[in-house]
C-alpha cells in the first residue's frame, strides 16, 4: 500500500531544505575568488584588480621594496573608492598614483564583507587579505627611464591554456618588461567565471599579479552577454580601450579594432556600433601621436589586434581611419594577430611600416635597444621563425 506523506508535513521539509541551504550559503566565508593582478601602468601609476565571492570594500596596502618586514609598521591604506564613496562589490579595483618611475612597490589586498547597508548604517563582516605572513608580499615596477624596452606578446588564445603556458615558456618571462595580449584571448565572453578560466587565472598563475599586462581587444571581446564588463577587469591609462604609454625611449600606442564586419552583419544582432567607435578613436589618435613623448621616442610602435589589410570591413576601416595618422606621426611597426597565421607584411607606399602578424601558436619576442630593435617570432618547439630589426629614429 503506497504510503502518501501529509502536505503539511511535506511543505515543512521542502522549506527547511531550502532555510538550510539559504543558511549555510550566507554561512560561507568571504574569499578572493580571483587573485590581483595590475593593470594600465605608467611611471606613476598602476591599477590593481581582484574578486571575491561576496560584496565587499577593497583597499590596497602598500610598502617600499626595502628590507622592513611588511608588518614593521603601519601600511599606507589606498581603497577602491568612486565619487568620494568606497566602493562595494566584488570586482575591487585601486588605483595609485604619484608613484615613481622605474621603481618597484610591494602591495598587500584586502576586502571586507559588507552584509547590510540600511539607511545610513553599514554592517561588515569579516577581512580577507592575500599572505604577507608566510609568503613574500606581491610586488611591480612602474614603467621608467630605460636604454632597453623588451616584451613579449601573444595573442589569438581562443581558451587554449594549454599554448598560453607553453608559449609563455618559451617567452623569457622573467626578463620581459612587460606582456602584451593582442587580442582574442577567449572566443566570446559569456561571464567572469569563463573569462578567468579561459587566459587570466592562467596570467594571474604565471606573471600578471607582479608583471605589468597590456592587454589590445580583439574582435572576440566584443562578443557574449559579458563583453559590455570587459573595461571593468581591464582599466588603461586613458580609461579608454585605446590608450598609449612610454617606456624607456620607446612609445607604444595600443588601438582598439573594433568588429571585422560591418555594424549591420546579422552576427551582431544590432548591438554594435563599431564604425563610429572606430571615428571616435582616430580623433583621440590624432591628438595622441603629438604627445610629446612619443614624437621624441626612440621607437614608436603600435599594436592592433587586426592588421589593416584583408579587405573585410574592420580592416579596412583600420586602414582608412588609423593608418594615415600613424604614417605622418612616422610609426615603425605594427604589431597585429587575428589571422591565425605568421605575416611579415613590408611597408609600402600606402602603409609606411612593416606589419607583424603574429600566428595564434606562436610568441612574438620584442628587444629595442640603444643600438638596434628585434622583433623575433618563435615557435611552439623554440625555434625562430622569423625576424624583424629596425634601427632607432634618432
Amino acid at each position: 500500500m503506497m504510503k502518501i506523506t501529509p502536505k503539511p508535513l511535506l511543505v515543512f521539509c521542502l522549506l527547511l531544505v531550502l532555510t538550510t541551504g539559504i543558511f549555510a550559503q550566507q554561512q560561507e566565508n568571504i574569499n578572493i575568488t580571483h587573485l590581483p593582478y595590475i593593470q594600465g601602468v605608467t611611471n606613476s601609476s598602476v591599477h590593481i584588480i581582484w574578486t571575491t565571492n561576496k560584496p565587499a570594500t577593497g583597499w590596497v596596502e602598500l610598502a617600499p621594496d626595502d628590507s622592513s618586514h611588511f608588518y614593521h609598521t603601519a601600511r599606507p591604506k589606498f581603497f577602491a573608492t568612486e565619487y568620494g564613496f568606497k566602493k562595494v562589490g566584488t570586482v575591487h579595483q585601486v588605483t595609485l598614483t604619484n608613484l615613481k618611475p622605474g621603481t618597484v612597490y610591494r602591495y598587500r589586498v584586502y576586502s571586507q564583507e559588507v552584509l547590510k547597508h540600511v539607511g545610513v548604517q553599514v554592517e561588515y563582516g569579516k577581512i580577507v587579505a592575500t599572505n604577507v605572513y608566510k609568503e613574500k608580499p606581491l610586488s611591480f615596477r612602474t614603467l621608467g627611464s630605460s636604454s632597453r624596452t623588451q616584451f613579449a606578446v601573444v595573442n589569438d588564445i581562443h581558451g587554449r591554456n594549454e599554448v598560453l603556458n607553453k608559449l609563455l615558456d618559451l617567452s623569457d618571462l622573467p626578463k620581459q618588461d612587460f606582456i602584451v595580449f593582442n587580442g582574442d584571448m577567449v572566443d566570446n565572453l559569456l561571464s567572469e567565471n569563463q573569462m578567468f578560466a579561459g587566459f587570466m587565472d592562467t596570467a594571474i598563475k604565471r606573471f600578471a599579479s607582479e608583471k605589468p599586462m597590456f592587454y589590445s581587444r580583439g574582435n572576440h571581446e566584443t562578443r557574449g552577454p559579458f563583453a559590455i564588463e570587459y573595461p571593468r577587469y581591464f582599466p588603461t591609462p586613458t580609461g579608454k580601450l585605446y590608450y598609449q604609454f612610454n617606456h624607456g625611449e620607446t612609445g607604444v600606442i595600443v588601438l582598439d579594432c573594433g568588429e571585422d564586419k560591418p555594424d549591420t552583419d546579422m552576427e551582431y544582432s544590432g548591438i554594435v556600433d563599431m564604425d563610429r567607435y572606430r571615428t571616435e578613436q582616430a580623433e583621440w589618435l590624432e591628438r595622441a601621436v603629438e604627445n610629446t613623448e612619443f614624437k621624441n621616442a626612440k621607437y614608436k610602435v603600435v599594436i592592433c589586434h587586426m592588421p589593416p589589410f584583408g579587405g573585410w570591413h574592420g580592416e579596412q576601416e583600420i586602414l582608412d581611419k588609423f593608418v594615415p595618422i600613424l604614417n605622418r606621426a612616422g610609426v615603425q611597426v605594427m604589431l597585429s594577430g587575428h589571422l591565425h597565421q605568421h605575416i611579415i607584411k613590408p611597408a609600402t607606399a600606402e602603409i609606411k611600416f612593416p606589419i607583424i602578424v603574429n600566428s595564434n601558436n606562436n610568441v612574438l619576442k620584442v628587444d629595442l635597444t640603444s643600438v638596434k630593435g628585434t622583433f623575433q617570432v618563435v615557435d611552439q618547439q623554440g625555434k625562430m621563425v622569423d625576424e624583424v630589426v629596425i634601427k632607432p629614429l634618432h
